[in-house]
């Protein structure tokens, strides 16, 4: 006599987190477009942003790809629309004259994706949990990435962004020189540019307790911030006369106390150096955010605003792209230059004092800052 098979309750208590959190991810992508028009959704509005849709798209071709694809061996829900939402495949120059998903069948297939990853789930479990995770933030980092495109179109909802005065006192902290560990360690989610974790020598070093402020930067402007050649790199210095940059209109527009935001690398390189400072390196800032000499000090006002630091985006020593070498290593180099931190429209599940975002040092749509620091 055949056995009879027994079925066990598949809803485990990972998968259950991991459902809520992909549902609690797929809400706030779509409240933040839920008062916005088809036209708002489909415009270009910058042309170094994707229109809003081609993001909705992308989550959900992503998500299909990685979870039902990948991890649950199905075929693709819609293989034509694989090199659509292609990051690499279709740039975000050529991302509006191409034909893509109207806003209502994005979300229809957003939707499907998702039922599609629910049964998945369900019926294969999360194996180690990496893909899940990784899909997760992805669909968490393209909400930022959407507040930025509606930023630059003036569509963010009232009160954003929340930018006050900061709570914590300004000042110096000096951090003394000696190594530390770099980098996440061998357990737990980490993406591939965050290992392996290594030892890094660090000098001692000043850095500020605050990022700097909206009224500094107004006093950098105003005294002649942006003619001063002194205060310049070459390279910056020929980007700000080629598209003719003064301060970010947001800078004026925001409380005198908050964090300044919208600034590119280059122009917070040449405000630390008319400030007799520098950018911190990556190094520097994370041994400032993580150090404690037992009364747990540390850097403070961290998450407000992304902050540049001086350092080329490459990889540690050690570094194996993992799961996908795009993710970081096509990235590695002289081009891009490392932010930390995380901004006020950063996930908390994706913030943290070893994450690492990049960007071009003459990019001012990322909601970034700066903190000064010095030699001791």
């Amino acid at each position: 006599m055949a056995a009879r098979a027994v079925k066990t309750d598949p809803l485990s208590p990972g998968v259950e987190r991991v459902l809520s959190a992909l549902g609690a991810a797929r809400e706030r992508t779509l409240d933040l477009i839920s008062g916005l028009s088809d036209d708002a959704l489909e415009r270009v509005h910058s042309p170094i942003m994707s229109p809003l849709v081609w993001d909705l798209g992308h989550i959900a071709a992503y998500e299909d790809l990685w979870i039902a694809h990948r991890l649950g061996g199905s075929e693709l829900l819609r293989a034509d629309l694989a090199g659509v939402y292609d990051a690499f495949e279709t740039p975000r120059a050529v991302r509006g004259e191409i034909e893509t998903l109207g806003p209502d069948d994005a979300r229809a297939y957003m939707a499907e994706v998702r039922e599609r990853t629910h049964r998945t789930l369900l019926d294969g479990g999360l194996d180690d949990g990496v893909i899940c995770e990784m899909v997760l933030r992805h669909e968490l980092q393209h909400s930022e990435t959407m507040r930025q495109t509606m930023a630059i179109a003036g569509l963010l909802a009232e009160g954003e962004p929340p930018l006050g005065p900061p709570s914590a006192t300004a000042g110096w902290l000096e951090v003394p020189g000696g190594p530390f560990q770099m980098g996440a360690g061998p357990d737990g989610f980490a993406y591939d540019n965050e290992r392996p974790r290594h030892e890094v020598e660090v000098p001692s070093f000043r850095i500020a307790r605050l990022p700097v402020g909206n009224e500094s930067w107004m006093h950098f402007s105003e005294g002649g911030g942006y003619e001063r050649r002194e205060w310049w790199s070459d390279e910056g210095w020929a980007w700000k006369e080629e598209y003719d940059i003064s301060h970010h209109p947001a800078v004026a527009d925001g409380h005198p106390k908050a964090p300044v935001c919208h600034v590119s690398w280059f122009e917070a390189d040449a405000f630390a150096r008319a400030h007799d400072a520098r950018l911190p390196t990556e190094a520097e800032w994370e041994k400032a955010a993580t150090w404690t000499q037992g009364t747990q000090e540390r850097a403070a006002e961290i998450g407000s605003v992304w902050e540049w630091t001086s350092s080329h985006f490459d990889g540690y020593p050690g570094f194996a792209p993992y799961p996908y070498r795009e993710y970081s290593e096509v990235f590695f180099g002289e081009r891009y230059r490392v932010l930390r931190g995380g901004s006020w429209a950063t996930h908390e599940r994706v913030a943290g004092a070893r994450f690492r975002n990049w960007d071009l040092p003459e990019r001012r749509q990322i909601f970034a800052g700066l903190r000064l620091a010095r030699d001791l």
